[in-house]
């Protein structure tokens, strides 16, 4: 399998659960800590914890420790997953949009033929 086929994978994988969804869309906003996301979803800090394994394993987020206190973490989306996931969908989108266009064609040349 192809590398970029592989992260693609790994992305929709991690972007599977709708809790992971939703904490990519608040650190869309801004980055956060990871007791901040636990709260946000009123989950225990190990269950917010697990969700952030995933997504820092799959590649769609980076971790920072925080300045003075080396406990505190602060979690940021990674663009490469987002890039690599918008191209794929982009050519699926094309291959649809191809197909589409070829039905329209022959609906069109179909119904010019009865016409005459």
């Amino acid at each position: 399998m192809a590398a970029s086929a592989q992260r693609i994978d790994d992305t929709l994988a991690a972007l599977a659960d709708p809790t992971r969804r939703r904490v990519v869309d608040l650190l869309r906003e801004r980055p956060r800590r990871a007791g901040e996301l636990a709260d946000a979803f009123r989950v225990s800090p190990p269950a917010m914890s697990r969700h952030l394994r995933v997504l820092r394993t799959r590649g769609l987020i980076e971790e920072e420790r925080g300045g003075d206190d080396a406990r505190v973490r602060v979690y940021r989306l990674r663009p490469e997953p987002f890039r690599d996931l918008r191209s794929w969908l982009t050519e699926v989108e094309s291959f649809w949009s191809g197909q589409l266009g070829a039905f329209k064609a022959h609906a069109e040349r179909k119904a010019r033929g009865r016409r005459t």
